[in-house]
């Protein structure tokens, strides 16, 4: 079955043999203990690619490099039993993982593709190189540009063998019509990707009729393993080596002219008349060890297992296998070390949501119940909590009541003294004149309107700074509202606005009110007599005492913003956020898209990732 998307594909040769000799010849590479022996290091890097580590750090792989008409493609043809797009020029165009996993069960030959966001299963031999020109065509456009976007060819029979191939484009010296200047450096730059790492054995491909010491393939190779350590040289098209220069091709291939540690291979592939004549890889596999059987220089070379496609294949598997088992130990303490700075990074970062479905209806309910909790207690004024809001309203209340008492110098000013009981009229007792007394005291109401309006102001924009603040530390901190405005902090932000916006308005309307009220000037009796400090008909006067107004409105125009303002805003709010969760798309709403929120959900990733990974190593440390 297809294992999904992997940017690093392990193939290996797909024979589509039809007779039994062909299969047992190349079931005789690999004999079933090698299999049994292997196998288990080639699922453990497929495994690991699987979840994506390479994102993270670089696996053991064999990457294919050569000059343009080197016999690249040829050589993994003959590795993979299967044709790939051929031709003069840059053939291969983006790099080509190849991933061939030998399965058991009498399961038939079959394939997938997969690039982007395509995938396509097949069950033919023969539409393997259409579908990978296709895909190089998709990626790259049509024509001769290169592209660094991985194409993915995995490839499942019971007659392959585990080996992992990446096929990157051939070297170029000079462009050709249709390609960009610069397609020499291109196709360098992209190869360097892959050949510098230390996890990655170069595999570098040679013609048999060029100076190996001018092939621009060994050169960069050489540049990144100056040692040859992990570099394995394959000299191709033996047929065309010119008479007489077949002793120093033996040197070669014996390590005597420019040495690598794991030396050289000796390859002869089909050629393009046998590829016309429709010659099958069973019957190449037996031509080619016929002609180093019969070739007078190069017939050793079989008994030193220097030769042929299948002493190839056997070398690959076995190297790639040795690159593995040397590698695991630096791969999991390189995983050990990102895990430790990844949870110390993560420690430093604000956190967020998790990403577990269930967790996250949790974190929400529990988010939106703290907010709640947390509003409350601000409108409650409970004594000891440091939240409650009354500590900054009393102070703005005072400035209120202060304002209000510097007035009753201008009120006395102008009260009149209280006319006789004997000639009292409708007037209050203490004033002369009720007219005046009357006009007098609608003048400082007036006057009194637009200061508390302004108190009112002041007060909201108190209620609203706290509760920004209370929405950034409970839920842009947390991760639930992370997204810059105007984004879900800014929704919660406008649900703040326009609940006091609303409130404000009836507090002002309310205020406004009672101000209209005060027009009337009443009060009783008997209230009236308590703030001469006395009894009617001791000798005070209405100027020597406090006014009622001021009084009235020192309690009234607070008790209005408290309760508007404060209390009935602290239910609205509640309300509005107890309503997320009434029929929510959760994944919706604690959806983030800051850089912070990215930032943490890709350290969460990796941690996720790097954890697995380090369980699957433990079994083989």
């Amino acid at each position: 079955p297809y294992l999904g998307k992997t940017h690093v594909i392990s193939v290996f040769p797909a024979f589509s043999f039809t007779s039994t000799v062909a299969v047992k010849a190349m079931e005789g590479v690999f004999h079933s203990h090698l299999e049994e022996r292997v196998r288990p290091y080639i699922d453990l890097i497929d495994s690991l690619r699987l979840i994506g580590i390479e994102e993270d750090l670089a696996l053991p792989t064999i990457a294919v490099i050569g000059d343009q008409s080197s016999g690249k493609s040829s050589v993994l043809e003959a590795l993979s039993g299967v044709a790939l797009p051929r031709g003069s020029g840059i053939v291969t165009r983006c790099p080509l993982e190849l991933k061939l996993r030998k399965i058991k069960g009498g399961v038939q030959w079959r394939a997938a593709i997969s690039y982007k966001e395509e995938y396509i299963e097949f069950d033919d031999p023969l539409l393997v190189e259409h579908y990978v020109a296709e895909a190089q065509n998709v990626l790259a456009g049509d024509g001769v540009g290169i592209c660094d976007d991985l194409i993915t060819l995995e490839i499942m029979s019971p007659h392959v063998s585990d080996l992992t191939l990446i096929d990157l484009p051939g070297i170029a010296r000079v462009p050709v019509k249709g390609q960009p200047d610069d397609i020499g450096e291109q196709i360098k730059n992209l190869i360097q990707t892959f050949i510098e790492k230390s996890e990655t054995i170069n595999l570098v491909v040679v013609p048999c009729n060029v100076d190996i010491a001018t092939t621009e393939a060994l050169r960069m190779a050489q540049e990144v393993d100056p040692e040859g350590k992990r570099t394995l040289a394959i000299l191709t098209k033996p047929d065309l080596v010119d008479r007489g220069a077949e002793k120093t091709i033996l040197d070669v291939v014996r390590n005597q002219v420019i040495p690598l540690s794991k030396g050289y291979i000796i390859v002869k592939c089909r050629g393009q008349k046998q590829i016309d004549e429709k010659i099958s890889p069973e019957e190449a596999t037996r031509v080619e060890r016929d002609f180093f059987k019969r070739h007078e220089f190069f017939s050793c070379l079989l008994n030193e297992e220097k030769a042929t496609i299948q002493c190839l294949a056997g070398k690959l598997t076995q190297d790639l296998v040795d690159h593995i088992k040397k590698a695991l130990p630096l791969l999991s303490e390189q995983i050990k070390k990102q895990l430790w700075d990844l949870r110390k990074e993560l420690n430093q970062c604000e956190a967020g949501p998790p990403l577990d479905p269930q967790k996250r209806k949790d974190f929400l309910i529990i988010t939106l119940m703290n907010f709640n909790d947390k509003i409350n207690r601000l409108a409650c004024g409970e004594a000891g909590n440091e939240d409650n809001l009354f500590v900054q309203l009393r102070s703005e209340f005072k400035k209120w009541k202060e304002h209000l008492d510097s007035t009753k110098s201008s009120y006395h000013q102008s009260s009149k003294e209280t006319p006789s009981a004997l000639y009292r009229g409708r007037e209050l007792p203490g004033f002369s004149d009720y007219n005046v007394f009357e006009m007098v005291v609608q003048r400082l109401v007036i006057q009194l309107k637009g200061p508390a309006i302004e108190r009112l102001r002041v007060v909201r924009g108190t209620f609203t700074l706290t509760h920004y603040g209370l929405s950034q530390s409970l839920f842009f901190h947390t991760g639930f509202f992370a997204n810059p405005a105007p984004g879900k902090l800014q929704q919660c932000t406008n649900k703040i606005d326009n609940i006091q916006s609303k409130q404000e308005a009836k507090v002002e309307q309310r205020i406004l009110e009672q101000f209209e009220m005060e027009q009337l000037v009443y009060t009783q009796d008997s209230i009236y007599f308590k703030t001469l400090n006395g009894t009617p008909g001791d000798g005070k006067t209405a100027s020597e005492d406090n006014y009622i107004v001021v009084q009235r409105l020192a309690d009234q125009v607070p008790m209005l913003i408290r309760y508007f303002m404060l209390k009935e805003s602290a239910q609205l709010l509640c309300s509005e956020m107890l309503g997320l969760m009434d029929g929510a798309n959760v994944a919706e709403v604690l959806r983030e898209e800051s850089d912070v929120s990215r930032r943490r959900i890709n350290m969460q990733n990796r941690m996720d990732r790097l954890t697995i990974a380090q369980e699957k190593l433990s079994n083989f440390i």
